[in-house]
């Protein structure tokens, strides 16, 4: 069986001033990965680095593929086209994600994750939260900018975005036409919500045919400072907040037809016990960082149990660790007795 993982960040050329702060996350969730495919049984496993890679060394048991700027799409189609299975990581800045995953479909290769109309709607925070709103699941109001926020504080970010790059806390209408005019050479058109408090938290899902299984929820850490800067997280989540978690999560990814593979919905989880105020902040169609401490956590390998279910079967393991584990977007892992 031919494994062909690809990390976007990691098979290009360079990283730009965005892509950059996102090489180090990247890097840590395809060496994990790689890792894990390499111990499934039978498996080959592909993948491609380029120069912003440099100095990072794969796994052993890893056929490394290097392209230069004009074969790389003739070298991803040629491997996607040939692998029984292809994962993308990739960020939904520019529109790479449901780019790369496009050029698989055509490819005629088989995809171990969504498809890019799935992509493309779960990577538009605008109309995945109309999406959102119209399957009655929980989600703030999200309107375009220019527009007044609907209260304050208010969260300015990306339409198309990841890795909380440009997002902004604004207390006022001066702060959020100051940080609008700023942030408006991002490339991307601006979204505006209303500011929502409680437990940053996430929880991922490995989706196939006929199978929906949720991984322990986390908890996320993100900066004080107003940008939300991801800082990694802990899991698992306590029973009862883990329990509102996975149910709004299946709930999210219920509302968006093509998802595939390993999908994180990030959330806030409010004060009421009852999970009222609960609410999805977006759906991350790709692997996430929260990878590297769920495989710490599991007694089975989890790229393994991807495939089971991409596959329409259920994994011939599903045994959790018991304890804390905290990770961190580079690939640390801190584990912790209960």
């Amino acid at each position: 069986m031919r494994i062909f993982v690809y990390e976007h960040l990691s098979a290009s050329r360079a990283a730009g001033p965005a892509a950059a702060s996102l090489l180090t996350e990247g890097w840590a969730m395809l060496a994990a990965l790689l890792e894990d495919f390499v111990r499934v049984p039978g498996a080959q496993v592909e993948t491609m680095l380029g120069g912003a890679a440099a100095g990072k060394t794969p796994p052993p048991g890893v056929a490394v593929h290097h392209a230069d700027a004009e074969d790389e799409d003739a070298t991803f189609r040629r491997l996607a086209a040939g692998a029984d299975w292809t994962l993308i990581a990739a960020p939904e800045i520019d529109g790479v994600l449901p780019e790369r995953i496009q050029l698989v479909e055509e490819s005629h290769g088989r995809l171990l994750g969504p498809t890019a109309a799935a992509a493309r709607l779960a990577g538009d925070k605008l109309r995945l939260a109309e999406r959102l709103r119209d399957c009655a699941v929980p989600t703030p109001p999200t309107a375009l900018w220019p527009v007044e926020a609907p209260s304050y504080p208010a969260v300015c970010k990306p339409r198309h975005g990841a890795g909380s790059q440009e997002t902004h806390l604004v207390r006022d209408s001066d702060e959020l036409r100051a940080v609008a005019e700023t942030v408006g050479g991002f490339g991307d058109d601006l979204i505006v919500q209303p500011y929502i408090a409680g437990q940053a938290a996430s929880v991922a899902l490995l989706i196939g045919p006929g199978r929906r299984l949720a991984l322990p929820a986390a908890a996320q850490h993100l900066s004080t400072d107003g940008r939300f800067r991801y800082l990694g997280g802990r899991l698992p989540l306590l029973p009862d907040l883990a329990e509102r978690a996975t149910r709004l999560g299946a709930r999210a990814v219920d509302a968006v037809e093509g998802l595939r593979g390993y999908i994180g919905v990030d959330m806030v989880l409010g004060a009421a016990a009852d999970g009222d105020g609960d609410c999805v902040i977006e759906i991350n169609p790709r692997l996430t960082a929260s990878y590297v401490g769920l495989r710490a956590l599991a007694r089975f390998n989890l790229a393994e149990a991807m495939l089971a279910v991409a596959a329409g079967q259920a994994p011939t393991a599903w045994n959790w660790d018991v304890g804390l584990v905290e990770f961190m977007p580079n690939g640390r892992v801190i584990r912790e007795s209960s």
